[in-house]
């Protein structure tokens, strides 16, 4: 009770229900310890209810570990290895190390290894040339001189009584790195002057110990410094009193600045003994064993083999240079809601801001599965006196959280029970924990840090003596993303930390809305499922929404074949086709098509039904097309060069009423005996009108199937609707600004969805196409073809135009005739092939990479090149896929179908009407990848594209 501060306390009442937190367990463990009775960290955290934790403290036999004293004496001058248990040193060793000690070996009080963190933290200072990204910063003022001369004084004795302030890491000519503890180390005040026309001196005497350059020697103690200057206008004097991470922890700063009080105040005779800090390197490296500790991390980690990368940052060797820091209180109502949840469900408000740390890692990082570092309070483990030791203390070990099919309540029971099963081994390696993992070598485990930390005196702005003001501190670390929670007794404050400016101001927001939607549901409905928790602002929900989101602009528009005859009606003379040197009229073209798809309907063909055509690219190829599309049926492409089985799966499953090929390529199609086939070089002669039928086509009705290759190899048949055919056109015809005076490239085969952009969009607004033919072209043929034909926009395959990009540069071309609009796609575009287009001379060209899958008619994103091309915008490794296209919408999603932060990778949906009908015959595929929108209220459709995008 006197721990909680409470009047009483019941056997059915929890530690964490009454406010309870490592801090006062800590302290209770102590008063625990001072009373005989031994017991676990980890116990309490078990077992938090009073009647519980007294019957397993009854059970519970707690193993001491024995730290062997130090064997050297007051006024030793010459030190022997026997008189010092903790380390193994040869008299050679001991002499290279007094050899750095002022003073010698009468100067050195004790020596022994470094605690785990210590060892991760030197590793980076040895590493880091420049500065050092674990030299932690705080700025103090001072009303006078005289007032600084006095903390200093206080410090100094504060610095004599704690051997850890008076500690120097060693490790040249060394076997491992060892502390050496001076007997006596003075802080000194270092006085600086700065330029005449310094306006802001607080500024101008941090940016002198900034991190990003300043270096303390750590071989050198103390491992504080103190630089000073007097302000010209009030004589104030500003402190910068830089400390090295190897001593200093959050704790200890604060056990440090309470003694100085009490010192300043006359009350150094009431302050404890001082505890080595020997006593804890001895508990972490004679406690737990190192099997034990691998044996625990083994069994939570084997099966991670990705690393949790929030943002995508994965380098953890940096400097803290380009880290930006925010700071952000949370809102009183926030912060009681936190404590009252905490209490509700008996556990400690430390777990439930790890739980919500953990959701906001799996939104910005795409994984369910998380790993973060967690900063151990390292004091539960210490041995006695551990609540008032001085040193560091504290230990970073990888958390790992499922949060995949977890209510709230269940994954913050979760939470806690993993918080306490990491406490025994709070004193582990961070090395050996990594080793534990399925990555490989060299990969990091996790990238970034969270630290929930007990700070009442952050509350306010004086430190506990008159007349001396804290102006602010900086701490850093080596991972680009962090975030402490800084507990101040009622109310709670976050710092973020991150080496993407725009990403540290989210992380403080999506933790805000973390731990509001986690004590919404705890309060409301403790069943919720995580997955069901969004961490979006409404404005960034709607932002989100704005650049994904097109409005349809063709919501009504009659059968292509009707636009088509439309052109005829307008411009029968013109030409429509350019095909080698045979050339077609609209009128011609239209003739020919009207004959055919008169001769289909006398077949029967029509409406729904399906027709193959397996034909060259040709001008028999456009009749049949647009004869198949004139009858009311729907056309499915037939590669010939197709394999054989392949062939013969779509015939069947297409479910056939005709097969439109030639005789040479009879011998090519698997067809069976059965299926009805039309050679259009042999089909006898037949009178039928040169005019177009009257058939009536319905919105829905089937206008092609176009087979793709599936994961596994089975072709699949995408099954596309009038409506959204005829309108993705009218949308292809409007981003090629296509007109009548244009003459359009058609250069894929039947097979590729982009025959469709290449070939029917000219056609419904009066301008040429020109047939490629059956052979493909070389570089040196295209640019020839470009000339003759005047082509003046062409679709090409990334990877072809790449290719004749860097051909064109290669040969020095000059003119390119008519050509004023290029689009690529198929596949990611290189970033060089921008090079090779702007060394060919192609800037003038409009240049668009095209994205989109079959199943949703063809294109979907287009993204204009020209900022690149012209300089305005930097060339990005990655190439975007740009901008939905009209009556498409865009999502970027995690496997919950919750809406992924801005930068953050994950699936890409499109939602819109313009999605195929499903799959044909592939009912329970058509369901698996088109899904309902969830962001649509009138009941549209997604379709997951499986591609990762962001």
């Amino acid at each position: 009770a006197e721990v909680l501060g409470v009047e009483r306390v019941g056997r059915h009442d929890s530690f964490f229900a009454l406010g309870g937190h490592s801090l006062l367990a800590l302290t209770l463990l102590e008063r625990m310890r001072q009373a005989g009775w031994a017991v676990s960290v980890k116990t309490l955290f078990q077992q938090p209810v009073l009647a519980d934790f007294a019957l397993a403290l009854a059970e519970e036999a707690v193993p001491m570990v024995v730290v062997p004293p130090n064997g050297i004496a007051p006024g030793c001058t010459q030190i022997t290895p026997q008189m010092l248990p903790l380390v193994t040193l040869t008299p050679a060793q001991l002499a290279a190390i007094a050899e750095q000690v002022p003073g010698g070996m009468a100067n050195i009080q004790d020596i022994y290894p470094l605690a785990p963190l210590q060892e991760g933290i030197l590793f980076h200072h040895r590493l880091q040339p420049v500065g050092d990204a674990y030299v932690a910063t705080n700025l103090l003022a001072f009303p006078d001189q005289a007032t600084l001369q006095a903390f200093i004084a206080a410090l100094n004795v504060v610095i004599a009584r704690h051997d850890s302030l008076r500690t120097a890491v060693l490790w040249q000519h060394l076997p491992e790195p060892v502390q050496v503890v001076w007997r006596t180390a003075t802080l000194t005040v270092e006085w600086v002057t700065p330029p005449p026309d310094t306006v802001d001196l607080a500024t101008w005497l941090s940016d002198q110990v900034d991190p990003t350059h300043y270096r303390i020697d750590v071989q050198q103690a103390p491992m504080l410094r103190a630089l000073a200057v007097v302000e010209t206008v009030g004589q104030r004097v500003l402190l910068q009193l830089p400390g090295h991470h190897l001593i200093l922890d959050h704790t200890t700063l604060g056990l440090i600045m309470a003694e100085v009080a009490s010192i300043q105040a006359g009350q150094q005779a009431s302050l404890p003994p001082s505890v080595p800090f020997r006593q804890f390197v001895a508990q972490a490296r004679l406690g737990v064993s190192p099997a034990e500790h691998e044996a625990f991390f083994r069994a939570q980690l084997d099966a991670i083999d990705e690393p949790t990368a929030p943002f995508g940052l994965l380098d953890v060797q940096g400097t803290g240079a380009q880290v930006r820091e925010v700071r952000q209180p949370l809102a009183a109502e926030l912060a009681q809601a936190i404590r009252q949840q905490a209490r509700r469900h008996r556990v400690s408000a430390a777990a439930l801001c790890h739980l919500a740390w953990a959701l906001v890692l799996a939104r910005t990082s795409g994984r369910e599965e998380v790993v973060f570092g967690t900063v151990l309070f390292g004091r539960m483990q210490a041995g006695a006196g551990a609540d008032r030791a001085l040193g560091l203390f504290i230990n970073t070990l990888p958390l790992r959280l499922s949060l995949a099919g977890q209510s709230v309540a269940t994954a913050l029971q979760a939470t806690q029970a993993a918080l306490t099963a990491l406490l025994r081994h709070e004193h582990a390696s961070l090395a050996l924990a990594q080793r534990c993992s399925g990555l490989p070598a060299g990969t990091p485990l996790f990238t970034n840090l969270f630290n929930y930390r007990y700070s009442p005196a952050l509350a306010a702005d004086q430190l506990p003596w008159p007349g001396v003001t804290w102006l602010g501190g900086q701490e850093r670390t080596n991972y680009p993303v962090s975030l402490s929670v800084d507990d101040l007794g009622e109310g709670f404050s976050l710092a973020a930390q991150s080496v993407v400016s725009l990403a540290t101001e989210r992380l403080c927001t999506y933790m805000t809305l973390a731990l509001t939607e986690l004590t919404q549901a705890l309060a409301e409905a403790p069943q919720t499922a995580l997955a069901r928790l969004t961490l979006l602002s409404p404005a960034e929900q709607q932002q989100l929404q704005v650049w994904g989101g097109q409005a349809t602009r063709y919501p009504t528009v009659p059968p292509l074949h009707v636009l088509f005859e439309a052109q005829v009606a307008a411009q029968p003379a013109a030409i429509a086709l350019v095909c080698g040197e045979t050339t077609l009229s609209y009128q011609a073209l239209a003739a020919q098509a009207n004959q055919l798809a008169h001769r289909l309907l006398a077949q029967g063909i029509g409406r729904e039904a399906r027709v193959g055509i397996a034909l060259p690219r040709s001008v028999e190829l456009v009749v049949a097309l647009l004869a198949v599309l004139k009858a009311g049926a729907a056309y499915v492409p037939l590669d010939p060069d197709y394999p054989t089985e392949r062939l013969a799966y779509m015939l069947a499953d297409a479910q056939l009423g005709l097969v439109l090929t030639e005789t040479a390529l009879l011998p090519q199609l698997p067809i069976p005996a059965t299926l009805p086939v039309w050679c259009l070089d042999a089909l006898p002669e037949a009178d039928h009108p040169s005019t177009a039928p009257a058939v009536t086509v319905h919105p829905q009705q089937l206008a092609y199937v176009i087979y793709t290759s599936g994961s596994t190899g089975r072709p699949k048949g995408v099954a596309v609707a009038q409506q959204a055919f005829t309108e993705h056109v009218l949308i292809s015809a409007d981003f090629s600004s296509l007109s009548a005076n244009d003459r359009m490239l058609q250069f894929s085969t039947l097979n590729f969805d982009g025959f469709i952009e290449q070939m029917f969009p000219p056609l419904v607004v009066g301008a040429a196409v020109v047939l490629r033919g059956p052979e493909m072209w070389s570089a040196e043929r295209f640019h020839h073809e470009l000339l003759d034909k005047r082509i003046t926009i062409a679709d090409l395959p990334t990877a072809y135009w790449f290719a004749m990009a860097q051909s064109f540069a290669n040969a020095g071309h000059t003119d390119y005739g008519h050509l004023r609009e290029m689009h690529m796609g198929g596949e990611a575009m290189p970033p060089e092939g921008l090079l090779a287009w702007q060394k060919a001379g192609l800037q003038h060209v409009k240049l668009l990479n095209t994205y989109g899958p079959t199943e949703c008619i063809v294109v979907s994103t287009t993204l204009d090149c020209q900022a690149y091309l012209d300089g305005r915008s930097p060339i990005p490794s990655i190439m975007p896929i740009g901008s939905p296209l009209p009556g498409r919408t865009l999502y970027v999603l995690d496997s919950n179908l919750n809406l992924v932060p801005p930068d953050i990778p994950g699936e890409l949906y499109i939602g819109g009407k313009l999605h195929a009908r499903g799959y044909l015959n592939r009912a329970a595929l058509s369901a698996e990848r088109f899904i309902a929108d969830p962001f649509d209220p009138h009941g549209g459709r997604l379709y997951r594209t499986g591609d990762l995008v962001r």
